[in-house]
């Protein structure tokens, strides 16, 4: 995708996006209506959860030279094994937005051109869009759409991309058709595969969406997009542009991310059960002024 093409497609969206949300701060998290949570609890029919995300990592690899960091502070030395009541305590820190552990991404998080989503001069951002926006969490009705089950392979490989003619195809395979207010989840095997082959550097080859399946987002009014992966493929498919997606989804729709997800404790639930929807609940951590947080999504079926 040429850079002219991109910059064509991220106006036509931010303006369209504009033009239906006024100066309305949650993004696209407003197609998450009352009556569409009331409805997204219907999906509730085995009483089985599931998580989505993945343990945090806290031993350097080749996608994580900076990994979490998790002591036990307590009990002291003295204490072990001593009469009385003691307690165990710890100490936890991570860089939010990374390249393994699961996480959201803050409408303050991406920048494009000097401003943040809905023209928000980059200086406000962390009052304005931070993931207080989120405090109350996010619950709804999630659609899971596995590209390598429609391809037929374990994974896509590093730098491929999903289609916006594959979203559709999958959902056609799956019977299943995203709606307003979903959260999209969609499954590229970037988990899978670090399982079975090991970490490698995904800052520079992971599979992700092309940029163009962003309008299929804006059509459906998709309120949250997830992924086992960035999100975005490496290399970018766009010349000067890294993370496209996130410019797109995050700058331009007001869509809330959800990076390095996993779902392969979810997809044989889903295939068992026969159907890929599903109630989603999504609890950031409340970080005032924060970029982000760590997540784990959980899925109710």
């Amino acid at each position: 995708m040429s850079t002219h093409d991109f910059r064509a497609l991220h106006e036509r969206l931010r303006r369209e996006t504009a033009r239906s949300t006024a100066d309305d701060r949650r993004g696209a998290l407003r197609h998450v209506t009352p009556e569409r949570v009331v409805a997204a609890a219907a999906e509730v029919r085995l009483g089985h959860t599931v998580s989505l995300a993945a343990p945090i990592e806290t031993v350097p690899g080749a996608d994580d030279p900076e990994p979490a960091v998790h002591r036990m502070t307590g009990p002291a030395p003295d204490e072990l094994g001593a009469d009385g009541l003691h307690f165990a305590t710890d100490r936890f820190a991570m860089n939010v937005h990374g390249d393994t552990n699961s996480h959201l991404d803050a409408l303050c998080h991406v920048l494009f051109d000097g401003e943040l989503y809905g023209a928000v001069p980059a200086g406000d951002g962390a009052g304005a869009l931070s993931v207080d926006l989120v405090e109350d969490g996010i619950v709804g009705r999630g659609v899971l759409l596995d590209i390598p089950r429609l391809r037929g392979v374990p994974w896509l490989q590093p730098g491929d991309h999903v289609t916006a003619d594959e979203l559709t195809a999958a959902e056609a395979a799956q019977g299943v058709r995203v709606g307003p207010g979903d959260m999209l989840f969609v499954r590229v095997g970037h988990r899978l595969r670090r399982t079975e082959l090991g970490p490698w550097n995904a800052a520079t080859r992971r599979a992700g969406l092309h940029p163009t399946t962003m309008g299929f987002l804006a059509e459906r009014k998709v309120a949250v997009l997830g992924g086992d992966g960035n999100n975005d493929t490496a290399p970018s498919a766009v010349e000067g542009i890294a993370f496209p997606v996130h410019a797109l989804a995050v700058q331009a729709l007001g869509i809330h991310l959800l990076d390095y997800l996993q779902f392969e404790d979810l997809v044989p639930v889903c295939a068992q059960a026969g159907r890929w929807s599903f109630l989603c609940a999504v609890a950031p951590l409340r970080l005032p002024g924060a970029t982000g947080s760590p997540v784990n999504p959980i899925a109710v079926l």
